[in-house]
């Protein structure tokens, strides 16, 4: 995978904006929902484009310059990040847009992130690009109006491996169980920032929007608490991608606004942080068995993919230092541990657990 998949449950302030225009975002200067309003106040006066003129957006802001650099259409449900596409679409070529379709591949449409039947199809978030994205017309009827989760038991897997199934109703995605549309790792965060994006930039408006089953009917929280902690961690273990800042460029061309979760990730905490409650998912998520060891040997249990291990003597010893490891079913082993007492510290991208364990 290009992109490293992290847990981040706090961000540091970046040091410069990604391209926004300087003073874009000065008088964003509050924290919870006043911050929001802020934001709210600075994104919405764009220009209304039309509904066809998405597709002369996506000519600039969905190119695969990424992944095989072909210059093709991203699309998130076919997208490999880790090798050859299933098939690929043309930006500028008008029979890959859909009309009829049978099978994926056929060709791709303009998928809404946030379904429009949920506002009627009202504008301008009917051809709001920012949440709008280029997408395989087969798989994109596949998703239909269904909410974003944790896919438990599958009953479509895309080509790519985008999922469709019955939520897993536990865990960071608990509070759900229905069905729900999973996109691969690689573009989670860029769903959630999507989503983020529209619950502030439509703030005035969103909660007279009809019955889905992300929204809770405010204008304010917006998301019901297992949509929003979902959003929030998957904004957290995806971090923002080159491929998200060149859209984002792509799309203030286009219609003259920003996401501002994609030039300042920290803000989704400082508006949602802590009433989502995500703040120690990592954490809780993070187990280490059985302790005392047996026979020399721990594991480590961790819904978010570990970056690094480190084993430290009580008297602030490295011991042993893993990079990257290896899991199994989201299990990581060490073996052969000399006896004692020893600190174990697991990392994910930012966010760091220790724990205490005693090899007898």
């Amino acid at each position: 995978m290009n992109k490293i998949f992290t847990l981040v449950l706090g961000f540091i302030a970046l040091g410069a904006y990604a391209q926004a225009p300087a003073n874009y975002y000065n008088n964003a200067t509050g924290t919870g929902y006043t911050l929001k309003t802020q934001l709210h106040n600075i994104i919405r006066g764009h220009n209304t484009q039309s509904y066809n003129q998405l597709y002369t957006c996506y000519e600039e802001s969905d190119r695969d310059y990424f992944y095989e650099n072909d210059g093709t259409v991203l699309d998130i449900y076919s997208e490999n990040p880790t090798g050859a596409d299933p098939y690929n679409f043309s930006a500028t070529n008008r029979n890959d847009r859909c009309g009829n379709y049978a099978n994926e591949g056929d060709c791709y449409n303009r998928e809404h992130l946030l379904p429009q039947s949920v506002f009627n199809e009202r504008s301008p978030m009917v051809s709001d690009a920012h949440h709008i994205l280029p997408t395989d017309g087969k798989v994109n009827g596949y998703r239909g109006n269904l909410p974003f989760g944790r896919v438990n038991n599958t009953n479509y897997t895309s080509r790519n491996g985008s999922k469709r199934g019955s939520n897993l109703n536990s865990g960071y995605t608990a509070g759900f169980s229905g069905t729900v549309f999973e996109p691969i790792d690689e573009f989670k965060g860029d769903v959630a920032r999507c989503l983020l994006y529209m619950a502030v930039r439509y703030q005035d408006v969103i909660a007279g929007w009809g019955d889905w089953a992300m929204l809770d009917g405010t204008n304010d929280h917006v998301f019901t608490n297992w949509a929003l902690t979902t959003l929030l961690t998957w904004h957290q273990q995806d971090p923002v991608s080159d491929r998200e800042t060149t859209r984002n460029n792509a799309v203030y061309d286009f219609q003259g606004n920003r996401n501002p979760f994609i030039d300042h990730p920290e803000y989704a905490a400082q508006i949602w942080g802590t009433v989502a409650g995500t703040e120690d998912i990592f954490a809780s998520a993070l187990s280490v068995y059985p302790n005392p060891a047996v026979n020399n040997k721990v594991n480590i249990y961790s819904e978010a993919v570990l970056d690094e291990i480190q084993l430290i003597s009580i008297n602030g010893q490295l011991v042993q230092r893993i990079q990257k490891p290896q899991a199994i079913n989201s299990t990581y082993t060490l073996e052969q541990l000399p006896q004692g007492l020893y600190l174990l510290k697991a990392t994910s991208g930012n966010q760091t657990v220790t724990k205490k364990i005693v090899v007898n």
